[in-house]
């Protein structure tokens, strides 16, 4: 039924695609449906829960470090089939693909540098893992700052009266690091390590800031609950605190002259990674709606036989391929002529809501159905509405963007 994006895909990506698919179906939707169900956050990431059991299946085939080279033990996905993937996983379910997807970035980003110690520490033993042992998240978002951290064109990032809460110091060949990142780090209650963005030299402002590997036992690390959240919910988010938390010197990835390529580095990853899940997203609502539209009868024919319902679907299913066809050639242009900040913040501004929509139509859909607990559109409905926060706020987003689009342009007349 939908097109492939791009140009014809290889042997590989075809592959890849067909067993995450199946992946997706059979490990992935059927444990998000069960820990949505959970009225209690903490029972998600409750010993034997089944978030633990997808979870380590996922590592168990490798999906934790599809994008290493093979060199250290990872698959090697080119840029085409682990775009292929993630949308397959987030077909399945969005919330688990993103904790998996996280659950990388720390280890991802030590392994840039190439530096012996972080790789030997870090990162072999996290491509390496099977039991999901080893699992990362992005602490970035903080009590006061929140969008802010990623508009780096907007007035106040250099401004010293506005700083990180999270702030590091030198002290010999250690790094101390103190203050709290907010209830939304996602993975951040289950998360053995942090990729921490954090404050080094106040007089530059949000400027002026650096990015840590943290292990998360060390001394002075603790942890809040996980938030209870409309969508989601197999999702973990939750507080991390540091209290004069020290780690060697080589596990600041980047100081504040190295901090403005990282943080676009970060953000284009990060909203193109967004804006593949989330068309995945609106096209397991369209199929759902599509399939009951054939089933459901009104007037004494299927409701998919009525031209206004033939409306809407013929409406959301052109959303859902120009959402793939915008999140694809975002991942594939990234990966081929360098990353592009702007247009990996119009993918997933404009996926996320295309996601959104496309959800809120399903459930129209279904009519009385689709507001019924335990319909799957009744999730992806509330899981593609968390979209439009997460990752920076869809406005800010696309505020940022068209500042740097301006910017590239010269001055304005």
């Amino acid at each position: 039924m939908f097109l492939e994006p791009g140009p014809q895909p290889t042997d590989e990506e075809v592959e890849a695609r067909r067993l995450a698919r199946r992946f997706a179906a059979e490990v992935l939707r059927p444990a998000s449906l069960e820990l949505d169900r959970l009225a209690d956050p903490s029972a998600v990431i409750a010993p034997g829960s089944p978030f633990w059991e997808a979870m380590r299946q996922a590592y168990s085939v490798g999906l934790h470090a599809a994008r290493f080279p093979q060199a250290l033990g990872g698959a090697g996905l080119s840029a085409a089939a682990h775009q292929a993937v993630t949308e397959e996983l987030a077909w399945g379910a969005v919330d688990l693909a993103i904790a998996i997807s996280v659950a990388s970035f720390p280890f991802a980003y030590a392994a840039l540098g190439g530096d012996p110690q972080l790789m030997t520490e870090l990162v072999q033993p996290f491509v390496g893992d099977e039991e999901a042992r080893h699992i990362g998240c992005w602490a970035i978002t903080e009590p006061d700052h929140g969008s802010d951290t990623l508009m780096f064109e907007g007035e106040h990032y250099r401004d010293p009266s506005v700083f990180w809460s999270v702030v590091a110091r030198p002290d010999g060949d250690e790094w101390v690091i103190e203050g709290s990142k907010s209830a939304w780090v996602s993975n951040g209650t289950i998360a053995t390590h942090a990729l921490v963005f954090l404050g080094i030299e106040r007089e530059q402002g949000m400027a002026g800031g650096g990015v840590a590997v943290v292990p998360l036992d060390r001394p002075g690390v603790s942890k809040g609950p996980p938030l209870d959240k409309l969508g989601q919910r197999a999702l973990n988010q939750g507080q991390i605190f540091f209290d004069r938390v020290r780690i060697p010197r080589w596990f600041m990835l980047v100081g504040p002259e190295g901090y403005p390529a990282m943080i676009e580095r970060v953000l284009a990853a990060a909203n193109t990674g967004m804006a593949t899940l989330f068309s995945g997203l609106a096209r397991a609502a369209f199929e759902e709606a599509l399939d009951y539209a054939r089933q459901r009868v009104q007037g004494g024919r299927p409701i998919a036989r009525h031209q206004l319902v033939q409306w809407k679907l013929f409406d959301m299913f052109v959303k859902v391929e120009t959402a793939r066809t915008f999140a694809r050639t975002v991942a594939l242009s990234s990966a081929s002529r360098g990353r592009s900040p702007a247009h990996a913040l119009a993918a997933k501004v404009y996926c996320t809501q295309a996601a959104f929509e496309v959800a809120s139509d399903a459930v129209q859909i279904f009519g009385g159905m689709g507001l019924v607990k335990g319909m799957l559109v009744e999730k992806l409905f509330r899981d593609a509405r968390a979209a439009l926060i997460e990752d920076g706020t869809n406005e800010v987003l696309g505020l940022t963007a068209i500042r740097r689009l301006m910017a590239e342009h010269g001055p304005a007349d």
